[in-house]
């Protein structure tokens, strides 16, 4: 499951990357959420499965879908307006990096270590020599992107905290899913509606529609299925390294069909910010120490 999620996320950075072209941040997210909920209530309905009643969870759901959809999904299609898809997904990467942070602060079960520490310290260094020296020197959109992309992964790493509670509130993954997202578009629309003025803008294209259409159900329906189901069995901090796996598929998918190429400090960043999340892991350095005992 963790793998087949990398993919999905991973191609999440090439839509988004064909339909910012033609449409703005809002819309593009509204129009993500909208059909993604519609998606899963006819998921739900197909199940078997009910939507879950009362205020309390409903207000969990709408603090949920801003913190994880509104905000970031925001953050990461404006980003993309100004850097590549690829070099974004790396960016995200950072999420396991401020979720050990949050996670050692606002539970108990998952607490900073010494190789936790570490692989912060590696993973600062690594997004340092993504964003490279050059982009420091004045405060451009680039700039901006860069430090819009990390407060993405900021708030995915406050939701996958905050995302915990509703196994413990019974809620199934496929409700959690279906209610965060319906909540994320009640809370859009009316941003999308004030912002974007979407009825002045040209009718997008076929290849557009299809990336929303992508974007929607493939990349949040289906993953959000996923995501729900790995994070109340996994933990916050397991489920989030499946950004070790990301970027792969979103620099692949970026070179093939839209002519990005990402530079060396990029790639060297990622490596760099790849050995943090191993560190943060352990399970790697772990697995290491055992075979040289062995032998």
């Amino acid at each position: 499951m963790v793998v087949i999620l990398s993919v999905l996320w991973g191609g999440s950075f090439f839509f988004v990357g064909i339909a910012v072209a033609e449409l703005p941040t809002f819309t593009i997210v509204f129009l993500r959420v909208a059909i993604a909920a519609l998606g899963l209530h006819i998921t739900l309905r197909v199940m078997g499965e009910r939507m879950p009643a009362g205020a309390g969870i409903w207000r969990a759901f709408f603090a949920m879908g801003f913190l994880n959809n509104l905000v970031p999904f925001s953050l990461i299609a404006w980003g993309q307006s100004h850097v590549a898809s690829g070099l974004a997904s790396i960016l995200l990467a950072t999420t396991p990096l401020f979720t050990v942070i949050v996670a050692h602060f606002l539970t108990t079960d998952e607490r900073l270590s010494g190789g936790r520490l570490a692989g912060i310290a590696a993973g600062i260094a690594g997004v340092a020599i993504l964003v490279g020296s050059e982009a420091l020197h004045g405060l451009g959109f680039a700039l901006l992107a860069h430090v819009g992309l990390l407060g993405a992964a900021l708030f995915y790493s406050f939701s996958g905290v905050f995302g915990r509670r509703f196994q413990r509130m019974g809620v199934t993954p496929l409700a959690t899913a279906t209610g965060q997202i319906t909540a994320s578009s009640l809370l859009l629309l009316p941003l999308a509606l004030a912002v974007d003025r979407p009825w002045s803008l040209d009718m997008p294209s076929t290849a557009t529609w299809l990336a929303i259409a992508g974007l929607a159900l493939l990349s949040t329906s289906l993953a959000y299925i996923l995501y729900f189901r790995i994070l109340a069995t996994a933990g916050a901090t397991n489920l989030l390294l499946v950004t070790f796996l990301i970027p792969v598929s979103a620099i692949i998918l970026g070179a093939a069909f839209l002519a990005e190429r990402l530079q060396a400090n990029h790639f060297i960043g990622m490596a760099v910010i790849g050995i943090g999340l191993a560190a943060i892991d352990g399970r790697i350095f772990k697995m290491l120490r055992r075979r040289r005992k062995s032998v």
